[in-house]
């Protein structure tokens, strides 16, 4: 089967090419302009008395810079992944997982979690 644009002469098809990736640019960045201005940031929970003495402790051990909130509910779905409810604070250990892969953070709860997209607690 021919192509739609079999037709076109190489240098042509390729300026087509290149037309269609620099317009599918722009749309991307406009996108990406227009999901940080609407998005809101995310708005830090109220916690229990059991969650701050928990935080307390937290801040001792590991100081106040290593601190997150979860900004949503996580589903592990991997070893040592964990499951975590929102407004939950975990202190970050490192911001790898045991084997490097920066994508996945361990953190105190004993286990890893997909990189933390909040602002420090």
């Amino acid at each position: 089967p021919q192509m739609p644009h079999g037709h076109m002469p190489l240098p042509s098809f390729w300026k087509m090419v290149e037309d269609t990736l620099q317009q599918s640019s722009a749309q991307l960045r406009i996108f990406c302009q227009t999901f940080e201005t609407v998005t809101p940031s995310p708005v830090t929970q109220p916690l229990n008395p059991a969650e701050e003495r928990k935080v307390l402790s937290l801040v001792s051990k590991h100081g106040p810079d290593k601190l997150y909130q979860v900004t949503s509910n996580i589903s592990g779905s991997k070893d040592l992944d964990l499951t975590l409810l929102r407004g939950q604070i975990v202190a970050l250990l490192q911001s790898a997982d045991t084997k490097g892969n920066t994508s996945r953070w361990l953190v105190d709860a004993g286990g890893t979690v997909s990189t933390l997209r909040t602002p420090p607690y």
